[in-house]
């Protein structure tokens, strides 16, 4: 076991300076040769060449290629120090620069968004597992029946309504239809119960869409595991439903729903962009859709060092849980 978290472990920290270079080439290369300067984005069209001139050389865009990578890296992992015109600015790891509208650091903005986001994907996908699995396990043990038909349709309208649409329905009918609900967002340290009921239609609205994909992908491997020789053996040997299907079923059934778990929740915690637009959450959605129409490339950036690191942490804990329901993962 050791030695496969080892493995995995080293797979992951390569694959994170894989991504960082990726995303340097994207954000600072790739603008490069198509002929945009990212010195004049951030200080504007209008500026003269001066003040284009003092920012590229304070971000070290004259520099060459290597060195700007090292920069780069070494700003991610231990900080990095902008000096031009006899001022130094010095930025804490990790340095994803300074917004290119707020003169900001990037970090700083995106932590304090981040909670929003951690708490709408951790949320939502408590209630996508825990309602997608379940019908999608009594849909299979009930094939064919009315249930097994209902829950599909309900899966396929799932995956068929898109976010925005479903979300503002869910605001008319039970915020400001029936009013049951508050439409308001409220940061959890100013009142738990107001962060609550600000949250339930978001956890509702997103967990609708995966709780169908989860409901028609188990309901699919369960139909599938049910048929294997082992399940006929342990109903053969007397075991009760209930242990047939939750010990030896469950067990190979887990393995899809955890890879597709690892990615979506990694995926998420860079931003639910449309369900936090829908509902107005300030989280890393809403920053990011907000940085693209302002064209403001640190931002971007940032979110997308932050996606990549969630998934990338993600994908790593669902290889640790492989190893700990199937052995042969660990053994190969």
């Amino acid at each position: 076991m050791l030695a496969y978290l080892i493995r995995r472990l080293f797979a992951a920290a390569v694959m994170l300076v894989v991504i960082i270079m990726v995303v340097f080439c994207i954000f600072f290369l790739v603008p490069k040769w198509a002929g945009v300067d990212i010195a004049s984005s951030f200080v504007g069209k209008q500026a003269d060449p001066a003040a284009v001139a003092a920012v590229r050389e304070k971000l070290g865009l004259s520099d060459p290629i290597f060195v700007q990578v090292w920069e780069f890296f070494k700003g991610i992992f231990a900080g990095r120090t902008y000096a031009a015109g006899g001022e130094v600015t010095h930025c804490a790891a990790p340095c994803f620069g300074y917004s290119f509208r707020s003169e900001q650091a990037v970090w700083p903005v995106l932590t304090d968004r981040l909670p929003v986001t951690l708490g709408l994907a951790l949320g939502a996908a408590v209630l996508w597992v825990v309602v997608g699995v379940a019908a999608g396990v009594l849909s299979a043990l009930k094939r064919g029946s009315l249930w097994d038909r209902g829950a599909m349709v309900v899966a396929l309208a799932g995956v068929s309504l898109p976010i925005y649409f479903t979300g503002l329905l869910s605001l008319a009918v039970f915020a400001f239809g029936l009013k049951w609900l508050d439409a308001q967002y409220v940061p959890i340290e100013q009142s738990f119960t107001g962060w609550l009921g600000g949250m339930i239609l978001p956890w509702i609205t997103l967990a609708f869409l995966y709780a169908a994909m989860y409901a028609r992908i188990t309901r699919a491997t369960m139909l599938e595991v049910l048929g294997e020789d082992y399940i006929r053996t342990a109903r053969a040997k007397g075991l009760r439903e209930h242990t047939v299907v939750g010990k030896h079923a469950m067990r190979s059934t887990m393995t899809p729903l955890l890879t597709m778990l690892g990615m979506d929740l990694g995926a998420l915690i860079g931003g639910a962009i449309l369900t936090e637009s829908t509902f107005n959450l300030p989280g890393l959605g809403r920053a990011v859709l907000d940085a693209t129409r302002n064209q403001d490339l640190p931002i971007v950036l940032g979110v997308t060092l932050i996606t990549s690191l969630a998934v990338l942490l993600a994908n790593l804990a669902v290889d640790v849980l492989y190893a700990v329901i199937d052995p042969r993962v660990r053994l190969a």
